[in-house]
C-alpha cells in the first residue's frame, strides 16, 4: 500500500512505495527549534521508496549525533517535511507524522535524545527512552517489532 502526505499549504506532496520500518520522537535540541520547542515525530521508511511533487528546498546541518542531516521543508510555508543523513549515508529517511495524511500510521515506538528535551516535555511512558541517538540494536529489534530495552 503506498502512503502519502503534504506540507501545510499543498505545494509538496509526496508518496512512499513501502511500508514503515519505525516510529521515533526525536528530542535533540535541532529538532525542538523546528519543531517550535517539542519534538519531531518521525516514521521512518527505505529511502528509495519516497518520491516527492513540487520544490523542496533543503538545509544541511552537522546534528546533535555528528551525522550531517539534510532536512527538507516546503520553501513557500515552511513545513518540514523529512530530515536524511547524508554522511554516514544509507540511513533511513524520516518522515515527520504530522504532514501524512493517515496521521495514525504508526505510533513512536521510542524517544531518543531525551536528555536534551526541556523539563516540562512530556515523554511518552509506555516507549523506551534513550538519553542520545537509540543504539543500533534497539533499532533493529524496534524493526522487529520487538519492544528495545530502554535506557533509563
Amino acid at each position: 500500500m503506498a502512503h502519502t502526505g503534504r506540507c501545510f499549504c499543498g505545494q509538496v506532496r509526496y508518496r512512499i512505495a513501502a511500508e514503515p520500518l519505525l516510529a521515533v520522537s526525536c528530542w535533540c535540541r535541532d529538532c525542538q527549534y523546528i519543531a517550535a520547542g517539542s519534538a519531531t515525530h518521525n516514521v521512518i521508511f527505505p529511502d528509495e521508496a519516497v518520491s516527492f511533487e513540487g520544490e523542496v528546498a533543503t538545509i544541511e546541518k552537522t546534528a546533535d549525533s555528528g551525522r550531517r542531516v539534510e532536512r527538507g521543508f516546503c520553501p513557500k510555508c515552511g513545513s518540514q517535511i523529512y530530515s536524511r543523513s547524508l554522511d554516514p549515508g544509507g540511513i533511513p529517511m524520516r518522515i515527520r507524522a504530522g504532514t501524512l495524511d493517515d496521521r495514525e500510521l504508526l505510533a513512536p515506538q521510542a524517544a531518543i535524545f531525551t536528555a536534551s528535551a526541556p523539563s516540562w516535555a512530556t515523554i511518552a511512558p509506555d516507549v523506551p527512552h534513550f538519553d542520545k541517538a537509540a543504539p543500533p540494536e534497539a533499532i533493529r529489534e524496534a524493526m522487529a517489532g520487538a519492544r528495545p530495552e530502554s535506557e533509563d
